[in-house]
């Protein structure tokens, strides 16, 4: 591993606590592993590789990673992966007397709220946390970040419209594509199964696209956010990410704060993430 030497000025000073102190309360390690990593140069800190074990960091301001991957230091934060229902509104309290978020964060101490939005009618993956620094660099419209749905949709879907769909076609608010699409099984019974990938953050844009297209959708399930999977969670189940997880949307959520827009997005993110 290569790249630039952390500089935090004397690394004994008696501010901050010792980076392997707070590698191993992370749960990235034991100290003792945790100071083989610096070591062998595993270790950045604001972007810099570390190997003195007495370098001592503010873990409410520097960011680390281990082996490229960021970690969360301060265990104030919390994030859940939510399976959201049908019929259920993306916010925390609808002032319609919706269904609304709240029903499934009143067992967590935290403050949690939710990253984007799904809408009523569509269910699956919905990310929850008090991390508003990383909530606002996944939920703008300028990130981007990428999703996966399965959408039910009337009639066959021919590998012509996947095609169709991943070249790009013309919507009332611009033209939008597919990042990916494929069938999922065989048409049966007039229905037919579709993922599709995709990271516009337009209103409806996974049913709009595909009614575009002749094949108006029955249902829809986000299974992925990112580097997010929903995996085996059940409809009204949630879970709190696994470090892994957690580490993965934390190095993109940092990547995309520091790059800032995605040139590809244009007036196709003006609105807030929903499908």
């Amino acid at each position: 591993m290569s790249g630039p030497q952390y500089d935090g000025g004397d690394p004994h000073r008696p501010e901050g606590e010792r980076l392997q102190k707070v590698l191993a309360a992370a749960g990235v390690a034991s100290r003792r592993v945790s100071e083989q990593l610096i070591a062998d140069g595993r270790v950045e800190v604001n972007g810099s590789i570390v190997t003195e074990l007495g370098t001592r960091i503010d873990p409410l301001t520097d960011h680390v990673s281990v082996d490229g991957t960021a970690i969360q230091l301060d265990p104030g934060k919390r994030y859940v992966m939510l399976n959201k229902p049908t019929g259920v509104v993306s916010t925390m309290r609808d002032e319609k007397g919706r269904p609304d978020l709240r029903e499934f964060t009143v067992d967590y101490d935290e403050r949690l709220f939710n990253v984007g939005r799904l809408d009523g009618d569509t269910s699956g993956l919905l990310l929850l946390t008090n991390d508003g620094d990383l909530a606002h660099v996944l939920a703008h419209p300028s990130f981007g970040v990428e999703k996966t749905y399965i959408a039910t949709v009337r009639g066959e879907v021919l590998p012509a419209t996947l095609r169709t769909l991943k070249k790009g076609i013309e919507l009332e608010d611009g033209p939008i594509r597919a990042d990916r699409a494929k069938l999922v099984g065989e048409p049966s019974r007039g229905a037919t199964m579709v993922e599709i990938t995709l990271h516009s953050g337009r209103n409806r844009i996974v049913r709009r696209m595909l009614d575009a297209v002749g094949h108006p959708v029955t249902a829809l399930v986000r299974r992925q956010f990112g580097p997010l999977h929903l995996g085996t969670l059940g409809v009204g189940r949630s879970r709190d990410l696994t470090t892994l997880e957690l580490g993965r949307l934390l190095t993109i959520s940092r990547a995309g704060g520091a790059a800032g827009t995605d040139p590809d997005q244009g007036r196709a993110h003006q609105e807030s993430p929903r499908s």
